[in-house]
């Protein structure tokens, strides 16, 4: 289910100092955002304005994306897993099964001209 909606209670919202270019407002505002989601430990982290508020709104942003993919991911891989399933319990072709028929006789009669070049009489 793409698109859902994160609970507030499940992330921990934390502002701390950016690094990098940014004057006197990186050195003295805590501008840069760290999201982690609770459920998942996703850790997101924006510093990529000057403004605390622009940081905020991305880092959601992200978190949501995030989630997103994750859910796809799992979603796909689900998918794959059924697939799977399905392939090993079709039922063989007539030319699959004619094939492995033909094989196992052929082992047969291996077997049994063995057992003949090994008798002790």
């Amino acid at each position: 289910m793409v698109g859902t909606l994160i609970s507030k209670d499940d992330v921990i919202e934390s502002f701390v100092r950016s690094s990098g270019p940014g004057g006197q407002n990186v050195n003295k505002v805590s501008t840069c955002v760290v999201l982690y989601h609770k459920p998942t430990r996703i850790i997101i982290k924006c510093q990529k304005h000057r403004s605390q508020y622009q940081n905020r709104q991305e880092a959601w942003g992200l978190l949501q994306e995030a989630l997103d993919q994750r859910e796809i991911k799992q979603e796909s891989t689900r998918k794959a897993r059924r697939e799977k399933v399905r392939r090993q319990n079709r039922k063989r072709s007539l030319s699959a099964k004619e094939r492995m028929l033909k094989n196992k006789k052929k082992n047969t009669l291996k077997k049994e001209n063995r057992k003949k070049s090994q008798s002790w009489d």
